[in-house]
């Protein structure tokens, strides 16, 4: 969509949401249940499908279906990377009430990136056509790698933004109430919850390593990119709680998403000479999405194989 319009007002309705969600909704600290996060999570998706349906009414079937198989392939990487923050927060051993403040901001962080990131990639794919294949080859390459990478894990010891601030900031073991910086003796100390933030963001840049190239090759569309990526990422934190749970359950949801990646990255590969329509697209990665659900389930790991995780 080229009418600044739609992006007006789509931009200044995510902020009227987020406001909403952070001074309103979410304006103390609390922990945040499972029936509380399932009917937040419920509000997200349902809000992402009305979203879609008016992109069918304006725009087309074209780009509902190209918003809607972007949106899919962005939330289910989002669930395989929430195991990730789970391990941050053990490790951080931060308190589940603190939880949501820390992915709020690491939301609103993420949404700016990605924004960057989706802006020079459509601008370097309509200049440059030949980063096409750069990319395709780049999601089979991360989607044979996903296939073959084990559980990751989690030590700021190799993160340099956490070994920057921990040189350059000053830091306070002061329990800070969910503050990100306090005062003492009338300076300015950043708290262990910062430096928890700076692992999130940080580690949301090399998820979008993976996400942006795979959306990018359902559609050229900035605006389809970037509203899908954002309704993905406002109904993350509600999935993270409603899922944290058991979300180390669905251990073959790591299989299905490599496949995903690559199947994206052959389709960007053959574009020129095979159009695959979007439609078989959307059925492929509903299906590959599904069949690894349902694999988890049949065949779960044993006890003593599922990680360790803080329940909501």
């Amino acid at each position: 969509m080229d009418n600044i319009f739609f992006w007006i007002i789509f931009n200044v309705f995510i902020l009227l949401l987020l406001g909403l969600d952070l001074f309103v909704f979410h304006r103390k600290a609390h922990e945040v249940k499972v029936k509380e996060a399932l009917l937040w999570t419920l509000f997200w998706i349902v809000l992402s499908l009305g979203f879609n349906a008016l992109i069918y009414f304006t725009e087309g079937p074209g780009p509902a279906l190209e918003f809607l198989t972007a949106y899919l392939i962005e939330k289910s990487l989002s669930v395989d990377n929430l195991f990730v923050f789970i391990l941050i927060f053990n490790f951080f051993k931060v308190e589940q009430k603190y939880q949501h403040n820390i992915l709020f901001w690491g939301v609103i962080g993420a949404l700016v990136l990605r924004g960057l990131f989706i802006l020079v990639g459509v601008t370097l794919i309509a200049k440059f056509h030949f980063i096409i294949y750069i990319l395709g080859a780049f999601l089979v390459y991360t989607g044979i790698k996903m296939a073959f990478t084990q559980e990751q894990e989690v030590d700021p010891k190799n993160n340099p933004l956490v070994n920057w601030a921990s040189k350059h900031l000053r830091l306070t073991r002061t329990p800070a109430g969910g503050k990100f910086f306090v005062r003492e003796n009338g300076k300015l100390f950043a708290t262990p919850l910062f430096l928890v933030l700076l692992m999130v963001e940080s580690t949301d840049v090399v998820f979008a390593a993976d996400s942006i190239p795979a959306i990018l090759a359902i559609s050229k569309d900035p605006f389809i990119v970037y509203t899908s990526n954002v309704f993905a990422l406002l109904g993350l934190r509600a999935l993270y709680f409603a899922l944290a749970g058991i979300m180390q359950l669905f251990h073959y949801l790591h299989y299905g998403l490599s496949f995903i990646l690559a199947f994206i990255g052959i389709k960007l590969l053959i574009s020129d000479f095979y159009h695959i329509d979007m439609r078989i697209a959307l059925l492929v990665v509903g299906a590959i999405l599904a069949l690894s659900i349902i694999m988890s389930l049949l065949f779960p790991k044993k006890e003593e194989e599922l990680p360790k995780a803080n329940q909501p």
